[in-house]
């Protein structure tokens, strides 16, 4: 495919967080593989997670390919750019046509990116995770490379006001060990091992991150188990399932 957008994409990005100031750091790269396919899992905790997802793949070289509601597709100005840099839409409501366009994707070598807790964690904890992505790197035969985001709810989440110009605004991004998914094994079980090494990246990516809140209306954005105001997993829950 003709990469005419992606990687302009990727500049005006770049350069935008340098003129910002917000310090963008990766880890572990090393765990993306330069070439064949792979999916990458991400915690989700920012409207912008995608944008930082794909940077953090940036020093392995690779372009990753977002599953995403079919609606951004639909959008005048998000639409072009998403279907320029061969994203995947995805309609709720008939999920097979872009389950498969993924799997195939991913057979042809590429790197596919998703969000397995499906919607932003207002708990800044990993909640429950589909299983399509252990499901589709099993039928693929690839690897599954969990990736933690740390610092992009600052900019703009769920329940916030946007703050996209905000400065020095660190931004940290750990990647994980791959795990390697059979076929014959319990998409389940896989599932529940995701989630216990995406927790325990974003553990470490949250503890070694360089900033504290200033003070006590800054709690807002660090988790409730570390003294933070955002709420508990559960308040979390009763809030989404409010549609709040």
């Amino acid at each position: 495919m003709a990469e005419l957008v992606y990687p302009p994409v990727i500049m005006a990005a770049k350069l935008m967080f340098r003129v910002l100031d917000n310090r963008i750091r990766v880890e572990g790269t090393e765990h993306i593989p330069s070439t064949g396919g792979a999916v990458i899992a991400c915690n989700h905790v920012s409207y912008l997670d995608f944008i930082f997802c794909g940077l953090g793949a940036q020093p392995a070289k690779r372009l990753v390919r977002f599953m995403a509601k079919k609606e951004i597709f639909s959008n005048r100005i998000a639409g072009p750019l998403m279907r320029g840099m061969h994203h995947i839409s995805v309609d709720r409501g008939a999920g097979l046509a872009s389950y498969r366009e993924a799997v195939e994707r991913l057979k042809a070598g590429e790197v596919v990116g998703v969000f397995p807790e499906a919607t932003i964690s207002r708990s800044f904890t990993v909640k429950d995770i589909k299983s399509g992505a252990v499901r589709m790197a099993a039928e693929a035969g690839v690897p599954v490379v969990p990736m933690a985001l740390w610092g992009t709810q600052r900019l703009w989440t769920k329940g916030r006001p946007k703050d996209l110009t905000k400065r020095h605004v660190p931004i940290s991004i750990l990647v994980g060990e791959p795990m390697h998914p059979k076929a014959d094994e319990d998409a389940e079980i896989l599932s529940k091992d995701l989630r216990v090494r995406m927790s325990a990246l974003v553990d470490r990516v949250q503890a070694g991150y360089p900033e504290k809140p200033s003070s006590d209306d800054e709690r807002w954005w660090l988790p409730a188990h570390l003294g933070g105001t955002a709420p508990t997993p559960e308040e979390a829950a009763k809030l989404d399932r409010e549609g709040r």
